[in-house]
C-alpha cells in the first residue's frame, strides 16, 4: 500500500490504522508506547488531521478543567450550545450527540492522552465503557482511537480492565523507538550530512525516541549536539529524565529505583537480585513494575542459555537511559563541553558498551545478515563463573538446524584485528561453553562490528560477520 511520506517507517502501524478504517464495522483502536515516541504524530499524520472530534488530555490538571476543554473541543467540532459538563458521563452523551450528526459512513474519533483525563474519582473509564457498549460499538464505520504514553494506565487500566471494557478494544498497536534505519531517514530528512558511523555514535546517546532526535542540529556535530542537549545551561534532555517517569509511571520512584539499580550492572540481574539490592519485598507490584518496564522499551527480559524457566534476567536497554544515568544523572555543571573533552578511554569503553545495546535492539537485523531469519532461533546470554574461570557471551542465537551463534559485539572505528592473544582467549572461551553446557551443536564465532573484521592470520576463528550496514537494515 502506499505510505504517508511525512511518516517515517511505521509502515506495519500504517497498515492496521489502515485495514481499521477499511472495515465496516466499529473500531476500538489503542496505541500505546513510551512518552515522545510519535505517537500523537502516527495518528495526526495518517489521517491528514482529518478528524470527526479530536481532543487531548492535559497533563496534571483538575477534572473540572479536564472536562471544560472537552466542552471547548466538543464546540469546535460543531456541536452547538453545549453546557457547561458535570461530570464524564454528560461528556460521552454530548460527544454521542456530535457524532450523530455527522456522517454515517466513516466517522472518526481521536482522543490523546488518554489517561490524563482520568482522575481520581471521576468515573471516567465506567463513562467511556457506558459510551462504547451502549452506542459507539453499534455504529457501522465509527472508528475510536485512543492514545497514552502512562504505561500503567493503558495496559492495566484499559487494556486490562476485568469490567465493561474487557476486551473490547479490537486493535492495539504499540509504537517502538527508531531503528537506525528509520533514524537515519530522518535524520537525512532533515538535512543532516552523517555518515552510518556519526548516526550510530548519536543513537548510542539519545536512542531512536523521534522527539529526542528532533532536538538535533544539523549545522552541529555529533559531539556538539550532545554536549549541548544534555551538558549546557539548561540542556533540554537534562531534565527529561524525571519528567520521563512521572508522566509514564503512576509510582514514578519506584520505577526510577529498578532502572537505577540495572544500571549499576551490564549483565542484568535475576528478580531475585534486585529484591535483595533494593531491599523490597518480592511482590505482585514488582511484577508490574518490570512488566511495564518491558512494555515502554526500557528493559530487556531474557532467559540465561538452557534455562527457559528459571534465571530471567532483566537489563536496562533503553540507550537514554543508560547514557543519562552514567553521565548526566551525577553532572553539576560548569563544562558544557563534558562530552566531547571527555577522557578517551572513558569514552570508548561508554561506546564498547553501548554499541552491545544496539545490537541487543536490532536482534532482526543480525538474524536478516545470518540468513536464518526463516530458522526458528531462541535468543540468549550466558554468563558462568567458576574458581578457575569466569566467562560471558552477551547474544547467543541457538538455531534449530543445530547451530549456535556466539555472538561478539565490537565497536571500532576502523576494522576490528583479532590478534593472536585475543584469538586464544576466544578459543578458550568457546571451550569453556562448550564443556559447561555440553552442547552437541557446531558453534560458530560470530563477531559484530561497525567495519569488519580485519583479514589476518588470527581471523579464521570467526565463522560469521555482521556488520553496522546490516544493523541499518530496514
Amino acid at each position: 500500500m502506499a505510505y504517508s511520506k511525512s511518516i517515517v517507517g511505521r509502515h506495519e502501524e500504517q497498515d492496521i490504522l489502515s485495514a481499521c478504517v477499511s472495515t465496516p464495522k466499529a473500531e476500538f483502536i489503542a496505541v500505546y508506547g513510551r512518552r515522545r515516541v510519535g505517537k500523537t504524530y502516527l495518528i495526526k499524520q495518517h489521517f491528514k488531521n482529518k478528524f470527526d472530534f479530536y481532543t487531548s488530555g492535559i497533563y496534571k490538571i483538575s477534572n473540572e478543567d479536564q472536562l471544560e476543554n472537552f466542552r471547548q473541543q466538543l464546540l469546535v467540532y460543531g456541536l452547538s450550545e453545549v453546557p457547561k459538563l458535570k461530570n464524564w458521563f454528560e461528556a460521552f452523551a454530548a460527544l454521542r450527540r456530535l457524532l450523530e450528526g455527522k456522517r454515517k459512513s466513516k466517522r472518526i474519533v481521536f482522543i490523546d492522552e488518554l489517561p490524563w483525563h482520568d482522575a481520581p474519582r471521576s468515573n471516567y473509564l465506567r463513562a467511556l465503557e457506558s459510551f462504547w457498549n451502549m452506542w459507539a460499538a453499534d455504529q457501522q464505520g465509527l472508528k475510536l482511537i485512543v492514545c497514552g504514553s502512562s504505561a500503567t494506565w493503558m495496559t492495566n487500566t484499559l487494556l486490562g480492565d476485568k469490567g465493561g471494557l474487557h476486551n473490547r478494544v479490537t486493535r492495539r498497536i504499540k509504537l517502538h523507538p527508531f531503528t537506525l534505519a528509520e533514524t537515519e531517514t530522518y535524520l537525512k530528512r532533515n538535512g543532516f550530512l552523517w555518515n552510518r558511523f556519526l548516526v550510530l555514535q548519536c543513537y548510542m546517546a539519545v536512542g531512536g525516541t523521534p522527539y529526542y532526535l528532533s532536538m538535533l542540529q544539523p549545522d552541529q556535530s555529533v559531539d556538539q549536539n550532545i554536549d549541548r542537549l544534555f551538558f549546557a545551561e539548561d540542556a533540554e534532555l537534562k531534565n527529561e529524565y524525571s519528567f520521563l517517569f512521572r508522566s509514564l509511571f503512576n509510582d514514578a520512584t519506584g520505577y526510577r529505583r529498578v532502572v537505577e539499580t540495572l544500571a549499576q550492572t551490564m549483565k542484568g540481574m535475576t528478580r531475585e537480585e534486585l529484591v535483595n539490592t533494593l531491599k523490597i519485598s518480592d511482590n505482585g507490584q514488582l511484577t508490574k513494575i518490570l512488566d511495564n518496564l518491558c512494555s515502554c522499551d526500557f528493559i530487556r527480559k531474557y532467559s540465561p542459555f538452557g534455562k527457559k524457566n528459571k534465571g530471567t534476567l532483566y537489563q536496562l536497554t533503553d540507550l537514554y537511559a543508560l547514557f543519562y544515568l552514567r553521565f548526566v544523572n551525577n553532572y553539576h555543571g560548569g563544562n558544557p563541553n563534558a562530552w566531547s573533552g571527555m577522557n578517551a578511554g572513558v569514552r570508548n569503553a561508554w561506546l564498547g558498551y553501548a554499541f552491545e545495546q544496539v545490537c541487543l535492539g536490532h536482534i532482526l537485523q543480525i538474524r536478516k545478515s545470518l540468513g536464518i531469519s526463516v530458522i526458528a532461533n531462541d535468543v540468549s546470554s550466558w554468563y558462568c563463573k567458576t574458581e578457575e574461570q569466569t566467562a560471558q557471551i552477551d547474544l547467543i542465537l541457538d538455531r534449530a538446524d543445530n547451530i549456535i551463534n556466539l555472538c561478539e559485539m565490537k565497536f571500532c572505528s576502523h576494522s576490528f584485528e583479532i590478534t593472536k592473544q585475543y584469538a586464544e582467549h576466544l578459543r578458550e572461551r568457546i571451550g569453556f561453553f562448550a564443556d559447561i553446557t555440553r552442547t552437541r551443536k557446531a558453534l560458530h564465532l560470530t563477531m559484530v562490528t561497525t567495519f569488519g573484521v580485519k583479514k589476518s592470520k588470527h581471523s579464521s576463528i570467526v565463522q560469521n560477520e555482521v556488520t553496522m550496514d546490516d544493523l541499518f537494515a530496514g
